[in-house]
């Protein structure tokens, strides 16, 4: 969905075009940090096993916490129901229980906020005619996949109620948690065009570098995407040796689950090598686009860009490791979670100082 961010309304002024998109441009930046912020409680909420705590969907009545003893006692009899309760939590009391309601509370809550920090202004901006024409489409379509992102959420969450599970399904989390990083990169790479309007002239030699940074890129996605199923079956409290696993490069175990596919998703040791291989190769592309950067490229913002992105993946690379081997604290752990989303932002940044005049013209 291309829009010019340079092109409006015949009757408005250049200052005052420019003037409406740093503006627009602050608001979904402010919106993407929000987010970011969601995904690090959303990593905190997992490695707590808070997530089930708030067994209603209640998308009004539920921003307000309980507000008597019995409304506590009601929310903590229904969640004594589940087998979280029964196999991993039961006997802790409501103390305990409120505990872990709380953190999904705020996690729960902080979606909200974020729901009214992106409709609220798109009305003003929208009712004051500051948006152009061409990015309107993008904008609603947003909106929209913000509220979808709310019922995915729900739908995770439920996936956890079912007999003998004890977390939520691993194919719901990578669902949920890839809409909240689309989310977040379409609202960045809006507001960076914004603010950076058309792209920067690059020397031919540009094209190496871009083509190294986008395989860096993808190969990030796929990591962190390998990620959500390393959380999702809790792949990180096994084989925490690093490099070899269990002293195998290629951990023992690896096809053992029939049909074969399953192991790519649910299978621990084939899940955890794979993690390993892909942010090992997202960290040498990295490496490789910022060597390719300072080489090839003038000094400006996409050489700074690139840099950026090495320094970014192997920061994450260290802590994944750092995690493994200290077998998934909490705190480092979703210091983990939140670091990916930096790493998303480095190439994302990268790939925007990058961009070909040709292809955006």
């Amino acid at each position: 969905m291309p829009f010019d961010a340079q092109a409006d309304a015949a009757h408005r002024s250049a200052p005052q075009r420019a003037s409406a998109n740093r503006a627009i441009a602050a608001w979904l930046l402010a919106v993407a940090a929000m987010v970011w912020v969601m995904v690090a409680l959303g990593g905190a909420t997992r490695l707590t096993g808070s997530g089930l705590s708030i067994m209603e969907w209640a998308p009004l009545s539920g921003a307000l916490p309980p507000l008597s003893e019995a409304e506590w006692r009601r929310l903590y009899a229904l969640y004594q129901t589940i087998p979280q309760y029964a196999l991993v939590n039961q006997g802790f009391g409501i103390e305990g229980f409120k505990e872990i309601f709380w953190l999904e509370w705020a996690h729960r809550l902080w979606g909200r906020v974020i729901g009214l920090a992106y409709a609220l202004p798109l009305a003003w901006f929208w009712l004051r005619g500051r948006i152009p024409a061409g990015l309107k489409p993008r904008l609603l379509l947003l909106l929209l996949l913000g509220g979808m992102q709310g019922a995915v959420g729900w739908f995770m969450v439920a996936s956890g109620f079912e007999a003998d599970r004890t977390a939520v399904s691993p194919y719901r989390l990578v669902m949920h948690l890839s809409l909240a990083l689309g989310l977040y990169a379409a609202l960045l790479w809006t507001g960076l065009t914004l603010l950076r309007g058309a792209p920067r002239p690059l020397p031919a030699t540009a094209g190496t570098v871009r083509r190294q940074a986008k395989a860096a890129a993808w190969l990030v996605v796929a990591a962190m995407l390998a990620g959500g199923f390393v959380a999702g079956i809790r792949a990180g409290f096994d084989y925490n040796s690093f490099p070899l696993m269990d002293g195998r490069v290629v951990p023992d175990g690896y096809w053992r689950l029939e049909p074969a596919w399953r192991n790519l998703t649910l299978n621990i040791p084939a899940v955890q090598f794979n993690h390993r291989l892909l942010a090992t190769l997202a960290t040498l592309a990295a490496l490789g686009a910022a060597i390719a950067g300072w080489r090839r490229l003038p000094p400006g913002a996409a050489r700074k860009a690139c840099l950026g992105l090495g320094a970014a993946v192997c920061l994450q690379y260290a802590l994944g490791v750092a995690t493994l081997l200290m077998v998934v604290p909490v705190w480092l752990g979703t210091l983990h979670q939140a670091c990916a989303v930096l790493v998303l932002t480095a190439a994302l940044v990268a790939l925007h100082c990058l961009r070909d005049t040709r292809s955006a013209a």
